[in-house]
């Protein structure tokens, strides 16, 4: 190692710039590199951080300069190309570079832990007749299950596989006992990649717009190519992404799929286990610390070649990366509303053009930034029109509530529908995007409402245990039994939640099963899987449900689906609320008559005549998303435009406009330098909800057509706010192309 190598650190601070030290003394025999961590003194603390550069020399004198305790890694854990992508999260996004490190790995390695990987249990046949294991255990279902699932896959399949697919427990322990299986420990996962046995199963046959789609992305895997896939729901894309990855593995390849929330995770990886002979990699929230590490490390070193996972699935090493897939590609939640606000859809686009890949963006109701870069060409279109199997549209209906009696929110033609649909030994789902029993409770007599005393909205009844919840901070206390104004015991409830109509549908329908399906319901490990499960047997039920319901399920036996409180997003605050009413009307009605019956779906509005509703209704989504388009162009709203909001927060209700009203000023001193009225600054207000958890909030919006312009004012503003004295008063955050203004 020369003498006068300068070190530069990314540490986890809030500061947006990189730490110079010199190496340990006596270490001349070993030579850096970028990517490994190290443990540094940092004033009174000592914090791991990672090695992102290495000069010859510094500005700051040798002799001010700290040393490097010691080297934590003998070799970089973190690959060039993932340093050159995070360092890029850290500009665009402007957030501090040692605080997306760690954003972006794993807790082990932040903690600077050394035993990286853990010992996986594998489980193998044995040498007993394979056959005869299929006779004998005919009769145990969940045991059958393991055998089959590990007779797919020779190299043997994992615990934390078994256990995802809630196959661990007695089943398990009794196919071992009974000589079937044999469980062997690796510390590293067993290489296997043998391309002519990729497949456990038959791929399906294709239609010809699908085969279209497939042709195109696989004539692009050695170059960046982005694709929007957008199909109807039940128009198979999973399929499409299947028979893509099928000849990405062939080339000996490796996958990185996202999908949007946890809960469609294990599906995803039942659907891939039964097609692919490939080790799969889990990397989302539900996992445990020592899993998702294990997991990342296979990944980055080889030894799993799908990666499965959520949001920041994104900034994991993927070895000869060869395609990346983002399903619901529309989603919120790929983008983190928090800490270092990034988009995994578009982070996964910035990665297959650094890497030279194809991306694959799915969904049946395509953003509208997504559509944009269709019409601009910067994306390529792939359309799938029809359902797969030759299953039918299903029709859809307005139904107008004025004036209507409601019973659980439930109009009376609604009621007589699921009555038809259940007799008929069909299942129907009833979407209410409203959790609990009401939204506001209030005092008959003067009027009273139940607010939260951290946030400026209302509390939320529940039942079971009966109390008042703000589904903001997630402040709790119990239901009043008089009104604490005038202490009247007259107290009524207004709007319907999930728990009203599940009573309300359980006592109108008392022979079928009602599965309430939404977080609260949810909540345990097994809850989901286990109603899942009662669903897909086939058996007749209502099915009563949140955004969980909305997208990714196939419930082949649901014919009826009812949308209540279809209104919300028609007057919406935000410019956005349009497109996401559209989606997710379109995403839920999706559910219905996905096989052989057809679907029905039954819309309960007060806005019968409302034209946006009806022309998604009569014309379908793509129309609907290009007249939205239109409306934003002529407004100059993004996609048309890029955004950056400036968002405040403090329990002084004075500190954040304070706060913001400098950072205005400082943005107009430096925007004078550029093109007259290059990026206009509108604010600081008050947020649409301004006190949230106790803390008062206000925010700043910066906008313009350039995106190059808005951004070199953005660097130059951001190093201009740490020196602030009234920075120090607020939390403040920044939000490159914000989606959410709440």
């Amino acid at each position: 190692m020369e003498k006068n190598l300068v070190l530069r650190v990314a540490l986890p601070t809030p500061l947006r710039r990189l730490f110079e030290y010199l190496p340990p003394p006596g270490t001349l025999d070993f030579s850096p590199l970028p990517g490994i961590r190290v443990s540094v003194p940092f004033g009174n603390r000592k914090l791991v951080g990672f090695i992102i550069d290495i000069a010859n020399r510094s500005e700051i004198p040798s002799n001010r300069l700290k040393h490097i305790e010691h080297f934590i890694d003998k070799k970089p854990v973190i690959p060039e190309d993932m340093i050159k992508l995070y360092q890029w999260s850290a500009h665009y996004y402007q957030h501090p570079i040692g605080e997306v490190y760690s954003t972006a790995l794993p807790a082990p390695l932040r903690r600077g832990e050394i035993e990286l990987r853990r010992k996986e249990i594998y489980y193998h046949l044995t040498t007993l007749d394979n056959d005869l294991a299929h006779e004998n255990l005919k009769r145990a279902p969940r045991q059958l299950e393991i055998v089959r699932l590990v007779t797919k896959h020779p190299e043997g399949v994992s615990h934390h596989t078994i256990k995802a697919l809630g196959l661990q427990g007695a089943p398990l322990k009794s196919v071992i006992d009974k000589g079937w299986l044999e469980a062997k420990s690796f510390t590293n996962q067993p290489q296997h990649k043998n391309s002519k046995s990729v497949l456990a199963e038959a791929p399906l046959t294709l239609s010809e717009e699908q085969q279209l789609a497939v042709n195109s992305v696989t004539q692009s895997l050695e170059q960046f190519t982005c694709f929007l896939l957008e199909g109807v729901t039940g128009s198979g894309k999973t399929e499409v992404y299947l028979q893509v990855i099928e000849q990405v593995l062939r080339k000996r390849g490796s996958v990185l799929v996202l999908v949007p929330e946890i809960g469609l995770t294990p599906q995803t990886v039942n659907r891939f286990k039964q097609r692919f002979n490939a080790p799969i990699a889990l990397l989302h929230s539900g996992r445990s610390d020592k899993e998702r590490m294990h997991d990342w490390m296979a990944a980055a070193e080889e030894e799993c070649y799908i990666v499965i996972g959520t949001r920041s699935s994104i900034f994991t090493p993927i070895n000869n990366l060869g395609v990346i897939i983002v399903d619901e590609e529309h989603d919120l939640s790929f983008k983190q509303q928090d800490g270092m606000r990034y988009s995994a859809r578009d982070l996964g686009v910035i990665r297959a053009h650094h890497t030279g890949i194809p991306i694959v963006l799915g969904s049946a109701t395509p953003s509208l930034e997504s559509l944009h870069n269709c019409t601009s060409g910067r994306y390529q279109h792939l359309q799938l029109s029809t359902r797969a199997g030759g299953a039918s549209q299903p029709k859809l209906l307005l139904t107008d509530i004025r004036s209507r009696p409601l019973q659980g929110g439930l109009s009376q033609p609604l009621i007589d529908a699921i009555s038809k649909q259940l007799d008929a030994g069909h299942q129907v789902l009833i979407f209410i995007n409203q959790r609990g029993f009401a939204p506001v409770l209030m005092c008959h007599q003067c009027n009273w409402i139940a607010q939260c005393s951290r946030c400026d909205t209302r509390l939320t009844l529940h039942l079971n245990p009966t109390q008042l919840r703000c589904h903001h901070c997630g402040a709790q206390r119990s239901a009043p039994r008089n009104c604490p104004d005038c202490h009247a015991v007259e107290l009524k409830t207004l709007g319907v939640g999930t728990e009203c109509s599940e009573q309300t549908i359980a006592q109108l329908f008392p022979g079928f099963p009602v599965l309430r399906i939404d977080r609260d319901s949810t909540s345990s490990k097994t809850a989901m899987k286990n109603m899942l499960a009662q669903i897909n047997s086939g058996t007749p039920c209502v099915m009563v449900g949140t955004q969980m319901l909305a997208k990714g399920h196939h419930f082949p036996k649901v014919t009826l689906v009812a949308i209540l409180e279809a209104d919300y997003g028609l007057f919406s605050a935000d410019f956005r609320g349009l497109e996401r009413m559209g989606q997710l009307i379109t995403q839920v009605s999706g559910r219905a008559g996905r096989e052989d019956k057809p679907g029905e779906v039954i819309i309960q509005t007060h806005q019968p005549d409302h034209p946006m509703l009806n022309k998604l209704i009569k014309e379908g989504y793509s129309s609907y998303a290009c007249n939205l388009l239109k409306e934003r162009e002529i407004g100059q709203l993004p996609p048309y435009c890029h955004a950056v909001l400036f968002r405040a927060e403090s329990v002084q209700h004075h500190h954040p406009g304070e706060f913001l009203e400098e950072v205005k000023d400082i943005a107009e001193s430096l925007a004078v330098h550029q093109q007259p009225s290059a990026v206009e600054i509108f604010g600081p207000i008050q947020a649409t909800m301004y006190k949230r958890a106790g803390r008062f909030r206000s925010q700043l919006l910066l906008q313009s057509t350039d995106r190059k312009t808005l951004h070199e004012l953005l660097t130059r503003l951001c190093l201009e706010i740490e020196k602030l004295k009234s920075a120090r008063k607020v939390r403040w955050s920044i939000d490159v192309d914000p989606l959410d203004c709440f």
